[in-house]
């Protein structure tokens, strides 16, 4: 097997060097960029192509680690060259295998993979890789094959539907990104009550640590804790009460989300008066 990577950024860069100390043959890197190519390719110790046409002639199987937004392009690039028998893989979180539209008739197989994974750095994610978990799907042929590729590697690789794709990337967006923005409004709270955004990222580490350890360990009904998992109707009012405007909403709809989870855990407790006081969407102060 022979690997060619169109996209030499952050993925393209981890997945090569990977597979490379792998001991997997990666013939080397097209990219937009050629310094970008060439980068990728002197710390993979492989090959800079100049044009499309002479990666897919040297490789079987094609990575794109493109941006989403261009994948799109490369397959229509792609697409021209004969690619009988080749694998075509894209590494996005978002887009389906659906993207390559045609590819049977160009007696071709396509797939998407993707690591669950945030990529940080072009030249040192890749150590990361040896414990992400990916997740496969598309045609069969491509599937077999490049789940048996990161199966070799000693990772585990997840099927899935085509179709859920969306809702997969959102989960992992939701995880990841929008975690962000509920440790930012823990701060600003925190700032309002009259810390330093210093003191206040200090104060709260150990809590955040621990409550991901929790969950990761016990799963979400066994780690939840605190007013909403009490039934403390009082206190959740005081929340909503010193809340205001977009932080408030959040407060409430994820309220109304952990009661689900609460009821889940105690099963004898009636938590009807406090999902009454999450359904409540007047604003106050």
């Amino acid at each position: 097997m022979h690997i060619g990577i169109i996209g030499a950024g952050k993925v393209g860069c981890s997945i090569g060097k990977y597979l490379v100390d792998s001991g997997i043959s990666v013939t080397g890197y097209y990219s937009k960029t050629r310094e970008n190519a060439a980068a990728a390719a002197e710390f993979t110790g492989t090959e800079v192509f100049e044009n499309v046409g002479d990666i897919v002639s040297a490789s079987d199987t094609l990575f794109i680690t493109t941006p989403d937004d261009r994948i799109g392009d490369v397959w229509d690039c792609i697409a021209k060259y004969n690619i009988e028998e080749k694998i075509v893989c894209h590494f996005s979180g978002s887009l389906s295998s659906v993207v390559f539209s045609g590819i049977e008739e160009k007696g071709a197989s396509g797939c998407s993979i993707h690591p669950m994974l945030a990529f940080s750095d072009r030249f040192s994610s890749y150590r990361q890789l040896n414990n992400a978990i990916f997740t496969i799907e598309g045609m069969k042929r491509a599937v077999d094959t490049v789940k048996g590729i990161f199966e070799s590697t000693g990772n585990t690789v997840l099927k899935m539907k085509s179709e859920e794709k969306s809702r997969y990337h959102a989960a992992a967006s939701i995880l990841s990104n929008q975690m962000i923005a509920l440790y930012q409004i823990g701060i600003d709270n925190l700032v309002k009550c009259g810390f330093d955004e210093e003191d206040a990222k200090m104060l709260i580490k150990p809590l955040v640590k621990n409550n991901v350890d929790a969950f990761l360990e016990k799963g979400s009904v066994n780690a939840l804790t605190g007013p909403v998992e009490r039934n403390d109707i009082s206190t959740v009012r005081k929340h909503l009460d010193v809340l205001s405007g977009d932080d408030r909403e959040i407060y409430r709809l994820l309220g109304k989300k952990l009661v689900s989870v609460a009821q889940e855990k105690n099963q004898d407790r009636n938590y009807e008066k406090l999902k009454e006081v999450f359904m409540e969407r007047k604003t106050t102060k």
